[in-house]
């Protein structure tokens, strides 16, 4: 039985000094993306986890968070506050907050959002028996510098908030389910929760990673914040397989390896074209092993791929992108299908929220990765075509 976590405790007291001048008027969380402050969107994310109880530690400009957020009832979630001085850091604001939090507790940066596994968060904490179990980002594409190093075990083998150490891979993005007992060990001074806390469990053992791939995105700094706003900008997406999903599949161990080979499934053009009108981006996912195994070229791909979107676009369709692996089936490599690497690629290229993007496939390797990305998935097979899938999509909208 997973333990429940009831209480999300939110970070939100620092000056926000790299968002100047917005931070000069009001706290950095309530920067506004598509009309709607980011602590809000990490209040409904909290309640969407099925917490019921938010505290949020403030100290700069309390009162426009306060005001804004109430007592939480129109987010279905219950809000309080604890307020310390600005200049206080991120453990002297737990510390002082002691009597008001849970005995086990989701700790989260009011600055980072990412859709998170909350239900395989819980279960790792619960499975590792951990003091701290923290939300790791792959970083494979260098999006920030690494600051700690996740055993095989899941086991943070070394933490450096510095960021100096040699052989760091993956940074902290917040997101922790804590043992409130982890509070004592923050004595009496103004010290960092991190700084001060997570060495110490990484020495002893007691802290681990639940890592995701999934891009976080922040309102730290305006660096990122044309990101953040891509991000929440609302997209209706859906990722499509080819072979068997669009046209006609080969024989097992055999490739598409001319444009006149690629023969058109009755219906998968009209349901493409509906997807486009209807107002949905549609990203191709593919796998090609038939170019490792010699069968074919990048370039004759890249020609069957015209071929493809010329008949769609007569059509009155189109794909907005496309994604393949070219590697072999024993390649090892992360974006082959049943990995979902080209579900990664395209999430961080379009600024997507995989959670609320749509897998259309007709293996169940497809199925798979859209699973392990957190996608919703369909499959194609004798009694669902790609078109009455895409019907039944449409059909939900109305």
């Amino acid at each position: 039985m997973i333990k429940r976590i009831n209480q999300a405790v939110i970070l939100a007291g620092g000056l926000g000094t790299r968002l100047k001048p917005f931070t000069e008027t009001a706290p950095k969380p309530m920067y506004p993306f598509e009309g709607v402050p980011f602590i809000e969107y990490l209040v409904k994310q909290a309640a969407g986890f099925g917490i019921k109880e938010v505290l949020l530690l403030l100290g700069y400009l309390p009162e426009k968070i306060m005001d804004y957020l109430g007592d939480g009832s129109r987010f279905g979630i219950h809000i309080t506050y604890d307020v310390t001085p600005v200049e206080y850091e991120t453990g002297a604001r737990l510390k002082a907050a002691y009597s008001k939090i849970h005995d086990d507790f989701l700790m989260m940066y009011c600055d980072n959002y990412c859709p998170v596994d909350f239900k395989k968060l819980s279960a790792d904490f619960e499975k590792n028996q951990a003091m701290i179990q923290i939300t790791v980002y792959r970083n494979r594409d260098g999006y920030t510098r690494d600051n700690l190093k996740v055993g095989e075990d899941g086991r943070i083998e070394i933490y450096d908030k510095k960021r100096q150490a040699e052989g760091l891979e993956g940074v902290d993005i917040g997101y922790a389910l804590v043992d409130k007992r982890t509070l004592d060990l923050i004595g009496s001074e103004n010290v960092n929760f991190e700084a001060t806390v997570y060495p110490v469990l990484t020495a002893q053992g007691k802290m681990y990673a639940t890592v995701t791939e999934h891009r976080y995105y922040s309102v730290g700094s305006w660096e990122r914040i044309e990101l953040t706003k891509e991000f929440f900008r609302a997209k209706k997406c859906v990722f499509l397989d080819r072979d068997g999903t669009l046209n006609v599949r080969p024989p097992r161990a055999c490739y598409i390896e001319r444009p006149e080979d690629f023969v058109w499934l009755d219906g998968a053009m009209e349901a493409v074209r509906k997807l486009k009108e209807a107002g949905w981006m549609v990203i191709l996912i593919s796998n090609q092993p038939g170019i490792a195994r010699g069968n074919l070229t990048e370039d004759t791909l890249a020609e069957i791929h015209e071929k493809m979107l010329m008949d769609l676009r007569r059509s009155g369709g189109d794909i907005d992108d496309i994604y393949y692996c070219p590697h072999n089936w024993d390649d090892g490599c992360f974006c082959r299908k049943p990995k979902p690497g080209m579900l990664y690629e395209a999430q961080r290229d379009h600024g997507l929220n995989l959670t609320e993007c749509v897998l259309i496939g007709d293996d169940e390797r497809d199925i798979e990765a859209g699973r392990s990305a957190g996608c919703m998935c369909y499959l194609v097979d004798e009694g669902h075509s790609l078109l009455g899938i895409v019907n039944e999509l449409l059909a939900k909208e109305k």
